[in-house]
């Protein structure tokens, strides 16, 4: 364990340093966040490109560790590394583009789309060929889709999912990054488990974890710095490809990002009813309903960090059918949420017309 204290120091210390020269960059580049639009939370403007400064200090932490040789090829090839990194590019690029100039949706899916081929085609999950069945026996992926390996299109799908989830979690002061701390550190606590026993992606998770508390410093409320689409985007991309090589841990990742993959299906069904795009922003996520009940930030951040931290390691220790009731539970706890917050507004509203 001290080994991975190292790590995490490391990584830590390397993001105190680096995070406030992230901020004057995005200064200098003009990549602001401007409080603009009614949904917006914050009242002044905000330096973005903070995911920068996380994928940075994981970059060079994983160097210092292959250049001194102590990484283990044999579970996490060359070619996996490279892979990661270079989808990581790919998003920080993007997320700056989106950042300085607010691409549109069609424009701005390229970019994770792209990093979850870049993934896909290195070779990580391709090796999946079942997936658990927690009513029992398994679910085949050995077959092809359009002439496509149906193990690659899942992973690739499950990489867009999780992305889109962090990136549409991310509207309050440390909500994203601390429930992606929290996630990390469920697959760390995964990996060195006896049924997976993987050091080298305990030491991808806890690397993770050091850059996104050392960036938590200048992030949590009240947040001088925001994560931009890059890092946004970046948290829910690295934590898929973790939890896809620590086994295809599936259904960990769900029960740690459960709240917010519900929020997230919630959003996209509430707009197609409303015949509006999947994609269009509004202020009625989870994090905003819950502000607008009374909470403060902290409190309603603090609120998904427990949620996420429960049933995320709840789920290190579940075997398949608990997992199944656990996330049964959780949907039912996002339902009871919802319902109370929608009785709360309605009487609000019945209270103001009288």
């Amino acid at each position: 364990m001290i080994i991975y204290l190292l790590y995490f120091v490391c990584s830590l210390f390397l993001a105190l340093l680096i995070t406030p020269q992230v901020k004057r960059l995005a200064v200098y580049l003009g990549c602001v966040d401007k409080p603009i639009l009614s949904r917006k939370i914050h009242t002044s403007q905000m330096p973005m490109l903070g995911g920068l400064g996380v994928f940075i200090c994981s970059v060079v932490v994983i160097g210092l560790i292959v250049l001194a040789g102590h990484w283990n090829f044999d579970v996490v090839p060359l070619r996996f590394l490279l892979a990661i990194m270079l989808g990581g590019i790919v998003l920080m690029f993007g997320g700056y583009l989106d950042d300085k100039f607010t691409l549109p949706a069609k424009i701005s899916w390229l970019f994770p789309a792209l990093a979850g081929l870049i993934i896909v085609s290195s070779g990580i999950g391709i090796g999946i060929t079942v997936l658990t069945n927690p009513l029992g026996g398994n679910i085949p992926l050995s077959g092809k889709i359009l002439g496509l390996p149906l193990s690659g299109l899942f992973v690739w799908i499950w990489i867009m999912g999780m992305t889109y989830t962090t990136k549409l979690l991310d509207g309050l002061d440390g909500l994203a990054a601390g429930v992606a701390l929290i996630g990390g550190l469920v697959m760390f606590t995964l990996s060195l488990t006896d049924k997976i026993d993987q050091p080298t992606t305990a030491t991808l998770a806890i690397i993770f974890v050091g850059a996104l508390a050392g960036y938590l410093f200048y992030a949590f409320n009240p947040a001088s710095i925001f994560l931009g689409e890059g890092g946004s985007t970046y948290l829910g991309f690295f934590l898929a490809v973790l939890s896809v090589l620590t086994g295809a841990k599936i259904a960990t990742a769900v029960l740690v990002m459960g709240i917010p993959i519900f929020d997230v299906i919630w959003a996209i069904i509430r707009r197609i009813y409303r015949k509006t795009s999947p994609f269009k922003a509004d202020r009625e996520h989870l994090h905003h309903l819950l502000l607008d009940s009374g909470l403060s930030q902290r409190q309603a951040v603090l609120i998904f960090y427990a949620l996420s931290a429960i049933f995320g390691f709840m789920a290190v220790f579940l075997q398949s059918m608990g997992k199944l009731l656990a996330l049964g539970i959780l949907l039912a706890l996002m339902v009871g949420i919802l319902g109370f917050l929608a009785s709360f507004y309605k009487k609000k509203q019945l209270q103001v017309k009288s």
